[in-house]
């Protein structure tokens, strides 16, 4: 773990933050490591949860949940596959869906239907060729979708890949367990 960066506390970030992240806090019932971390670069952090509330608005939750979810899964981000299985959860999608989408093989799917499928292999052709010659998989996944659609998701992809880097780089510890923990 990275002691370079200060953890903050809600206390000492500023206003229009803290109030920002008071109801998800709450909700949580702490305080996340990014955002202690983060809280020392408060508009950066503060634009980029409106980034991530866009996005989330502009998808409908299966796909962001997808995105998420194989993003945080590809860039081995524990802390946020974590959460989102969670999530993915409590907006209802079953543990099935979950673990297929957590497997990372679009191919051999028997959860995920058409749409999921073409998300997920497009995202991940995406993230192994950072971009270049993952044209035509995006062309096939955004004819399920509006143009908007498409795009939200394709920029969901790059909101991901930051978190990412962002925990991998700090070495955060999720801060709850995955929900398939124990079962192996």
């Amino acid at each position: 773990m990275s002691a370079a960066i200060p953890r903050l506390e809600m206390e000492q970030l500023p206003e229009n933050l803290a109030s920002y992240l008071e109801p998800r806090v709450k909700r949580l019932g702490y305080l996340g490591e990014l955002f202690k971390c983060a809280g020392n670069a408060p508009d950066v952090i503060l634009q980029f949860m409106h980034f991530t509330d866009s996005l989330k608005d502009a998808l409908p939750d299966r796909l962001t949940e997808l995105g998420a979810l194989t993003v945080a899964g590809y860039m081995q981000n524990d802390y946020e596959r974590n959460q989102h299985e969670r999530l993915s959860e409590k907006l209802g999608f079953s543990r099935a869906w979950i673990a297929e989408v957590n497997r990372l093989d679009p191919s051999a799917t028997k959860e995920m239907d058409e749409v999921d499928s073409a998300a997920q292999t497009f995202a991940l052709k995406a993230l192994r060729t950072r971009g270049h010659d993952a044209q035509a998989e995006f062309n096939a996944f955004a004819s399920h979708l509006s143009p908007g659609e498409a795009m939200a998701f394709l920029l969901l992809v790059g909101r991901y890949v930051t978190h990412a880097i962002a925990v991998n780089t700090l070495g955060l510890t999720p801060p709850v367990p995955s929900i398939f923990e124990g079962d192996q």
